[in-house]
């Protein structure tokens, strides 16, 4: 191999669009970019995906490492082919790793059909008591033993399926309380404490075998005492501790280096040769195709002028083949009979309510809806979501979709819709609604990130004769939500999660009188 072409088989990169162009294979051959990462953006159908693959993979007459950031929960990029699962917070709720290893043996199947070779997942960040805006809901819970059981169990199934697990955010992101997609979080934590919590589930998923783990983007100034250097450029954390120290064999990925916490620190193509000289296999840039080309030739350069090990590219080289090795077809088979792809999507329906129904949660007690009394439905339109990310297409219509899950439980409720930026005009428009109806069920996005949601919940609880909340993203915002008032969730914003919090509410809390406060 030549050094271009060494150096591009550590790349993964993302493309535009659905459909490979004459532009993208040229950018491929002129980068020898090995790896793909596959988004929202490029899906239309399973079939479309496959075809771009095989498209882009004959036109450059190779073989590339195909990625997805498939986590369940929040963090879903197709529409069809694969089953949305609920949150890991969900499913670390449930305290039942059958449900992790049952989740793992179903994404395998369905994303090697499509084609995914690594899945960036499992999270196997600790959450702490820290407000955590990133990860949240993405993290199967605080308790170390927790994470590491549902994460090996996780891995393990998936693994099996062909697929290659990847486990993030190595040395631990739970703690961090601003977003690395946009600045540049700081953890004060020790190695001791990494020790005693944070790499607990690291450990047992590398005695699990995971294929790849991927780095995160912090300042740790505790553990990397040079100011400035995240994790992702600090050799004394990647190369020093993760490769030396654990012994760890598997491939190692960065984190994507367009995203703001490296972005401000400095230009990409520098950002690629500190993350390749603290020791990563793998380096992601996901979106630019200026970005990409500034991290091959921002590489290429420091291993000409050997800034760069020749010697560790090689060895880091051999690793990423032996992670393409550990499949030899491109597309698992899909399902032999039209019978059995039919049983399988039952089967995969029961296990997403099983686990919902065991993960919805009351996070505060208090009185809960009457069928018979009338009733305001105060909801966010996560449809305005669907430029950005994955919105399932029935939720695409919030409005017929609240109306045909309140059905069985005897409601026709008034509807009000509002955005997720709430606006001042909608919060008094949902006020006005539910101060004209004898009850109101309020359905809250992140009260923490958006200050619309947050004034919305204020102005409801004065105005509502009797308000139920269920929070649709994060728990933390419990704590907006008054005294007294039953406050549920089932950890995300899913279908199968408003299903499970609404049997929750409806179920399994009494229905007050008519008129009862």
């Amino acid at each position: 191999m030549t050094p271009e072409e060494l150096i591009g088989s550590r790349l993964v990169f993302g493309i535009p669009g659905t459909q490979v162009t004459p532009e993208i294979v040229r950018h491929f051959k002129e980068t020898y970019a090995g790896g793909l990462i596959l988004y929202r953006i490029n899906f239309e159908s399973p079939d479309q995906l496959r075809k771009l693959i095989s498209d882009l993979e004959n036109a450059l007459q190779r073989r590339l490492l195909v990625c997805a950031d498939h986590e369940g929960g929040r963090v879903i990029m197709f529409q069809d082919g694969v089953t949305v699962f609920p949150s890991a917070q969900a499913i670390g709720q449930t305290g039942n790793t059958q449900f992790a290893r049952r989740q793992g043996e179903q994404e395998g199947r369905e994303l090697r059909r499509l084609g995914i070779d690594v899945n960036f997942a499992p999270v196997l960040d600790v959450l702490t008591e820290a407000y955590s805006p990133n990860i949240g809901i993405r993290a199967f819970g605080k308790e170390p033993e927790l994470v590491a059981k549902m994460g090996a169990a996780r891995i393990a199934a998936m693994q099996v399926e062909g697929v290659s697990a990847c486990a993030k955010h190595f040395p631990g992101l739970g703690p961090a309380t601003l977003d690395p997609h946009l600045k540049l979080p700081t953890i004060q934590i020790t190695w001791e404490e990494l020790e005693r919590v944070h790499l607990i589930p690291f450990y047992r998923a590398m005695r699990t075998a995971v294929h790849s783990i991927m780095t995160s983007h912090p300042l740790y100034p505790q553990l990397e005492p040079n100011p400035r250097t995240p994790a992702t450029f600090s050799r004394r954390i990647v190369y020093e501790f993760l490769r030396q120290k654990t012994g760890y064999k598997g491939a190692i990925f960065s984190d994507d280096l367009e995203m703001g916490a490296i972005t401000e620190l400095c230009p990409i193509g520098e950002a690629a040769v500190q993350t390749a000289q603290a020791g990563h296999d793998m380096i992601l840039a996901c979106h630019d195709l200026t970005a990409q080309r500034k991290v091959f030739e921002g590489l290429l350069d420091a291993y000409k002028s050997k800034r760069l090990a020749t010697k560790e590219l090689e060895e880091s080289v051999q690793r990423v083949q032996n992670l393409q090795s550990k499949r030899s077809e491109r597309f698992a088979p899909l399902p032999g009979t039209p019978a059995r792809a039919q049983r399988e999507q039952e089967e995969a329906r029961a296990l997403v309510a099983e686990i919902g129904t065991n993960a919805a949660t009351v996070l505060r007690p208090g009185p809960g809806l009457s069928p018979s009394a009338s009733t305001t439905v105060i909801a966010p339109r996560t449809s305005d979501f669907a430029a950005r990310i994955m919105i399932e297409k029935e939720m695409l219509n919030e409005r017929t979709f609240l109306q045909e899950r309140l059905r069985p439980f005897g409601l026709n409720p008034s509807i009000t819709l509002v955005g997720v930026e709430t606006s001042d005009e909608e919060i008094q428009a949902a006020a006005t609604a539910a101060a004209g109806t004898e009850q109101t069920l309020l359905l809250l996005f992140d009260a923490h990130i958006y200050p619309g949601q947050k004034k919305l919940l204020e102005s409801i609880q004065q105005a509502a004769k009797r308000i139920v909340v269920i929070l649709l993203r994060d728990v933390y915002d419990v704590e907006f939500v008054k005294p007294d008032t039953l406050c549920a969730t089932a950890y995300g914003f899913r279908v199968c999660d408003i299903d499970a919090a609404l049997k929750k509410v409806f179920l399994e809390v009494p229905s007050p009188l008519v008129g009862e406060g």
